[in-house]
């Protein structure tokens, strides 16, 4: 019996791309990708579920890890960089790993994703334990790293979720919690750094930010924990604690300045 095929590796409805002109070029490439805000809405009880597990596992000191390959691997390590500035949470709560490791990031590596053990390798490496979450991310759902450290995960009692872009892939079957966005063809075929990678983006902002909204790092609707590394975000947490303290610029800056976060700030200014 015939494996299916992903739905990542479905023909384009479109042909003869190179007879486009640019305007019917980017018109085309723009209808596709509205399709995928409205595929992900359909998978939100799914993302409901994987958030809902995540949170009480790091409020009790575990981690989110994500792993993948290409692409793939890529976004994951994306978002992972982005929440410590963002949320001033260390770098090493939530961690990306990517086949082939940090050389992958800007050039292929060669066959790094057809190993099955090299992704549980990668996890021991950062002392994976039972209290952490693993995340596997594959646009086909049928990336051996990925599918491999995720079986590895279970039989270690490690709770397991994934995204994924095509429907009863071997990724979602190995998986917990899986979720599974099925963005259909791409505008080129096959290229899933397109409306697949751009699903993977919007999944990954969803539940990352979810989940630090429920650990309490967001205050109403603003990052008061952020990382103060330039002047633009100096000048936006300044804004902020006039806002909500009702105080002038200059007094506002100097209270950052010496706290080092918006948060300590309005806690120390509340407190005296």
């Amino acid at each position: 019996m015939n494996k299916k095929n992903p739905d990542t590796e479905k023909v384009s409805n479109y042909d003869h791309l190179e007879k486009m002109n640019t305007f019917e070029l980017l018109s085309n490439i723009n209808r596709e990708d509205q399709s995928v805000a409205a595929n992900i809405n359909k998978q939100i009880p799914a993302i409901e579920k994987l958030v809902n597990v995540i949170v009480p596992k790091m409020e009790a000191g575990g981690r989110l890890f994500y792993i993948g390959a290409g692409t793939s691997g890529r976004l994951g390590v994306l978002d992972a960089s982005e929440i410590p500035p963002t949320f001033g949470v260390s770098p090493g709560i939530v961690i990306g790993l990517i086949a082939g490791g940090d050389t992958a990031l800007r050039n292929a590596v060669e066959n790094a994703e057809d190993d099955t053990r090299q992704a549980w390798k990668d996890l021991k490496a950062c002392d994976i334990s039972e209290n952490d979450v693993v995340i596997g991310i594959a646009a086909s759902g049928t990336t051996p790293y990925v599918i491999g450290g995720i079986k590895d995960c279970r039989e270690k009692g490690i709770v397991t979720g994934c995204i994924t872009c095509s429907s009863g892939s071997p990724l979602a079957a190995a998986s917990e919690y899986p979720i599974e966005v099925v963005t259909g063809p791409e505008f080129v075929t096959g290229s899933t750094r397109m409306k697949a990678g751009t699903a993977q983006k919007m999944l990954l902002n969803m539940i990352s930010t979810s989940v630090m909204i429920k650990l309490g790092r967001v205050k109403g609707n603003k990052m008061v924990d952020m990382q103060l590394s330039n002047i633009k975000l100096v000048g936006r947490g300044t804004r902020m604690i006039m806002e909500e303290l009702n105080i002038p610029e200059n007094e506002a800056k100097k209270l950052l300045q010496e706290h080092g976060s918006v948060r300590k700030a309005i806690d120390y200014f509340r407190a005296n």
